[in-house]
């Protein structure tokens, strides 16, 4: 069953960039993985928001890859709800952001 996680945290723009440096799941997506967005908020907290096709999946890109960064890079780790997904659209104007 598909998952939506969100994740908040106090990681700035920098942090983020550096994890995708680091992991590089734009040009090495992690299995599973369905979409990806991270917004920052007014005090720069960042908040993510994840769709994966099993929590399974998430799970394995979180210990295996994610946290492992988080370690290395000296990052705290944000925090984390997840919820089954009831319903999924993606619209044509999601066309111009496919990795």
């Amino acid at each position: 069953m598909a998952i939506l996680a969100l994740f908040t945290g106090s990681i700035n723009r920098d942090g983020y960039e550096a994890l995708r440096k680091e992991i590089g799941w734009e040009t090495n997506p992690a299995p599973g993985g369905m979409f990806h967005v991270a917004a920052f908020d007014e005090s720069g907290a960042i908040h993510v928001a994840d769709v994966w096709e099993s929590a399974e999946a998430m799970n394995r890109f979180v210990e295996q890859q994610l946290m492992p960064a988080f370690r290395k890079l000296g990052l705290a780790p944000p925090e984390v709800a997840v919820y089954p997904v009831h319903n999924i659209n993606a619209f044509s104007a999601l066309d111009g952001y496919r990795v």
